[in-house]
C-alpha cells in the first residue's frame, strides 16, 4: 500500500516537474538576458516600407457583408483609393414601427463599411451637411498625428458645408472603426460612425473564409413617440442594435452548412460593453483592434465580451444546421423600447380593477404580472412611433427577444446567400415537446399536481 506520505510526496514531485517545464516554457520565449523584449514599433511600420497597389475586391481580397449596410464605394486616381463620406442628417428605420432623425454618412445609420487592403494609399474626404462643426477619427488606425481628427487637437472642426481631405496609408489589418470626435456625446449618440476592416495585403491559408459578417454595436436612448435619439442619456438605453437596427429588423447571417466563418464585432455604444452570445457552436476569438491573436494563443468561448470602443473577430466552422441566435447576454439589451421602466407587477393579483379601470379607459388590462413573456403576443396599441419590449413571429409562435439580437441561419442545401431562406425544417424527431404518457412511465418522471 502507498502510504499517506509517499502520496504526498509523489504529488509534491509531479508539480515540481509542471513547474519545471513552465519556467522552461517561459524561459524559451525570452531573450538571452531574461527580460521581456518590446516590440519593434507600437505605431505600425513607415508609409514606405508597407505602401503598395491598390487592393481590389475579389482579386485581393473578399469582400465583408455588413447586414444591414453597405459598403462606401471608392474610385482609384493616380494609384490611391479615394472615398466620399458625407454626414448629414438621415430618417433611419430601426424596425418596423421605430424611425428616428439621425446623424449619420452617405444616407446611412451607421456609415458604411469602408473596406480596403493594408499598404492602400488612402484618400477620404469628408463634407459636413451637419448644422453643427464635426470631425472624423479613424479609431485604432495607426495615422498620422496630423490625420488623427480629433477636432480642436491635430485639426480644425469642419464646419457645416466644407469639405475636409484626410490621407493615410493602410499599415495594419484588421477591424476597426470611424466616428466624430467633436462633441462626441452627442454626435456618436446621433449615429456619427461606421465600421473600418482592412484585409492582409498577404493573408495566411488561415485568412481564408467563406463568410465574413461585419457588426457595429451601439446603444440608444428614443422616448416612446419622439422623433429623436436623447444624446444626454447616461444610463437608460431603450433601443439596442446590431448596424443600427433592433430585432426583428435585424437581417439574418445566411451560411452554408461547412462554411468557414467570421464576425467581426465592433463596440461604439455609449456605455456599455456587450456579451455577445452566439447558440448551436462555440468559436475562436482571432483578433482584437490591436491585432490578430497568433493561433497558439487562440481561446474558444461561446459568449464573446466587446468593450466599448473595442472589436473582436471571433471565427467557426458552421456544422450545425438551424436558426441559431446571436445576440447581447444581458437580458435588457434583448429587449425593444416599450419595456424599459416598466414597473415590477410579478405576483400582483389585478381581481376586479381591470373591469373598473376599463370603464374609464377602453381596452385597459394589467400586465406583467406573470412576467412580460405575454406582451410578445399581445397586439395593444402603443404610442406613435414606438415598438413593444418584444415579439417577432416565430414558427411556433412569438419570439420574445427584441434589441440586440440576431439569427444565424445554417443550411445544408441553399440557392443562394442573398436571400433569407426562412424557418429551419426541423427533422422529425428533433424538436422538444409535451412529455408522452409513455415517456413518463418508462423514465419514472411525475410531475407534481398543479
Amino acid at each position: 500500500m502507498v502510504t499517506r506520505r509517499e502520496s504526498l510526496l509523489a504529488g509534491a514531485l509531479g508539480a515540481g516537474a509542471v513547474a519545471l517545464r513552465v519556467r522552461d516554457a517561459v524561459a524559451a520565449q525570452l531573450p538571452a538576458d531574461g527580460r521581456r523584449s518590446w516590440e519593434a514599433r507600437y505605431s505600425g511600420p513607415d508609409d514606405k516600407s508597407v505602401a503598395a497597389s491598390p487592393g481590389l475586391p475579389g482579386k485581393d481580397y473578399q469582400p465583408v457583408v455588413t447586414p444591414n449596410g453597405a459598403a462606401l464605394p471608392f474610385k482609384i486616381v493616380d494609384g490611391v483609393k479615394v472615398f466620399h463620406l458625407v454626414a448629414e442628417e438621415v430618417d433611419h428605420v430601426f424596425m418596423a414601427g421605430l424611425r428616428a432623425k439621425c446623424w449619420g454618412y452617405n444616407g446611412r445609420v451607421h456609415g458604411p463599411t469602408i473596406e480596403a487592403v493594408e499598404g492602400d494609399r488612402l484618400r477620404i474626404y469628408v463634407t459636413n451637411r451637419l448644422p453643427a462643426p464635426t470631425s472624423v477619427h479613424w479609431h485604432g488606425l495607426f495615422v498620422p498625428s496630423g490625420m488623427d481628427g480629433v477636432a480642436g487637437l491635430t485639426q480644425r472642426a469642419i464646419a457645416p458645408g466644407e469639405t475636409f481631405k484626410y490621407e493615410l496609408t493602410a499599415r495594419q489589418h484588421g477591424t476597426f472603426m470611424y466616428h466624430s470626435h467633436h462633441d462626441e456625446m452627442v454626435q456618436m449618440a446621433l449615429g456619427l460612425m461606421g465600421l473600418i476592416v482592412l484585409h492582409p495585403r498577404r493573408p495566411s491559408p488561415d485568412y481564408r473564409v467563406d463568410r465574413d459578417f461585419a457588426l457595429l454595436l451601439s446603444e440608444w436612448r428614443i422616448d416612446a413617440g419622439a422623433s429623436r435619439p436623447n444624446p444626454n442619456e447616461m444610463l437608460e438605453f431603450n433601443v439596442l442594435t446590431f448596424n443600427a437596427r433592433s430585432y426583428p429588423g435585424t437581417d439574418a447571417l445566411v451560411v452554408k452548412k461547412g462554411d468557414r466563418v467570421r464576425i467581426r464585432l465592433g463596440n461604439l455604444s455609449t456605455m456599455d460593453h456587450h456579451p455577445i452570445h452566439m447558440h448551436g457552436h462555440f468559436f475562436k476569438v482571432t483578433a482584437t483592434d490591436g491585432g490578430t491573436i497568433p493561433l497558439s494563443a487562440q481561446w474558444p468561448e461561446a459568449t464573446v465580451l466587446v468593450p466599448v470602443g473595442s472589436t473582436r473577430d471571433i471565427e467557426f466552422i458552421a456544422d450545425a444546421e438551424g436558426d441559431w441566435p446571436l445576440h447581447c447576454h444581458m437580458t435588457h439589451h434583448a429587449m425593444n423600447q416599450m419595456g424599459h421602466g416598466a414597473p415590477n407587477m410579478v405576483g400582483v393579483k389585478p381581481g376586479p380593477s381591470d373591469s373598473g379601470t376599463q370603464k374609464l379607459v377602453p381596452g385597459y388590462m394589467t400586465m406583467g404580472q406573470d412576467g412580460m413573456g405575454d406582451m410578445a403576443d399581445m397586439s395593444m396599441p402603443v404610442p406613435p412611433n414606438s415598438v413593444p419590449m418584444m415579439g417577432a413571429k416565430g414558427p411556433f409562435g412569438p419570439i420574445t427577444m427584441g434589441g440586440m439580437f440576431t439569427l444565424i441561419k445554417v443550411r445544408d442545401r441553399l440557392a443562394s446567400y442573398d436571400s433569407d431562406p426562412g424557418w429551419y425544417a426541423h427533422p422529425k424527431g428533433t424538436v422538444a415537446d409535451v412529455a408522452s404518457a409513455a415517456d413518463l412511465a418508462r423514465d419514472g418522471i411525475q410531475p407534481p399536481k398543479p
